[in-house]
């Protein structure tokens, strides 16, 4: 057997051991991947909308009413059945990484390499279960013709599924010990407050999505909402944010808080700000496509860093000698 022939045989038994037997470190990895497959969808799927595809595949789950796949249709371009039928393609991407998150949790217990994190499977069984509960949701887009309701309503099952993932990813780098705060109660408090009003601010971009323009095709209806209206209660909601934002960082440094809490939320900051300019800019600019798909990245990433910020203020490694907890910690996922 040759030197490379060996290589090749040890990097595939390699890869075998570490998925059928994952270690903390691998499992971790597929929750990452998890992350970023969900946050790459939410992207392509705004893409979808501002290149006017929303319905180049106008039926589901056929792309055309006699094909799976794109085929000669009078109505829509191939270049928008492309772009609709790609990000169908992406959901096998996103179904494939959660499966492999669900064997690989479910491995890690029975091995007994996350004795107390039991709680990693249900949160990679939430990602099998949402892709499928996304596609059949993004059926119901497509046959109420791109409704704004039903779109936002398809985004936000996205926001969910990179929450599930980000506490999976989270969750399986945490030790085996029950929770304990990092920081103060009230400045924890202040981090889910944190978090909600994120939620908040993702609701109303969306109402805004739903109310402007790239509905994703002509033919697709729209809030009955003025359009400045809303823009309005979104860009209060994003300063509320940020104000919060600020308040967390200057209570975290204030009481000497762990490191790792306060660049979570300097990193968050830096978020939001750099998202700030996109959207003044994107709406001074009459809300450019390239523009709106960097905003939707934007909002991703605000989201990612927001969960990031309450992970941090709390541990489940062992205390250390000579150290209390400052009180007991709310279970959390």
């Amino acid at each position: 057997m040759t030197s490379l022939s060996i290589q090749i045989r040890d990097r595939v038994t390699g890869f075998h051991r570490s998925y059928w037997r994952p270690s903390t470190v691998t499992f971790r990895r597929w929750a990452l991947a998890s992350v970023v497959v969900n946050a790459g969808i939410t992207v392509t799927g705004a893409g979808v909308r501002v290149s006017k595809s929303g319905l180049g595949c106008p039926t589901w789950p056929k792309c055309t009413p006699d094909s799976f796949i794109p085929a000669q249709h009078d109505s829509h371009s191939p270049f928008n059945m492309a772009i609709e039928f790609g990000n169908r393609l992406i959901t096998f991407l996103v179904l494939a990484v959660g499966v492999a998150c669900l064997v690989a949790a479910m491995r890690l217990i029975r091995t007994g390499g996350a004795r107390g994190r039991r709680d990693l499977v249900l949160l990679a069984a939430l990602q099998p279960i949402g892709v499928l509960a996304q596609a059949l949701w993004g059926g119901l887009v497509v046959r109420t013709m791109l409704n704004p309701f039903t779109v936002s309503v398809h985004f936000l099952l996205s926001i969910a599924m990179i929450w599930a993932a980000y506490a999976m990813f989270a969750r399986a780098g945490e030790g085996d010990e029950p929770p304990r705060p990092l920081v103060h109660r009230h400045i924890r408090t202040l981090g889910f407050v944190l978090v909600a009003a994120v939620g908040a601010l993702l609701v109303a971009g969306v109402v805004v999505t739903g109310t402007g323009p790239h509905s994703g095709d002509a033919a697709a209806s729209r809030f009955d909402f003025d359009i400045r209206d809303v823009t309005q209660l979104h860009a209060d909601i994003v300063w509320i944010v940020v104000g919060l934002t600020f308040a967390l960082l200057f209570a975290l440094h204030l009481t000497d808080s762990p490191t790792r809490a306060r660049r979570a939320v300097l990193v968050l900051f830096a978020v939001e700000l750099a998202q700030g300019v996109i959207g003044y800019t994107q709406y001074f600019l009459a809300i450019p496509a390239g523009l709106v798909l960097l905003h939707v990245l934007g909002s991703t990433l605000v989201w990612i860093f927001a969960l990031r910020v309450v992970f941090a203020m709390r541990s489940r490694d062992p205390v250390p000698a000579g150290s209390e907890p400052l009180e007991p910690a709310t279970p959390l996922p």
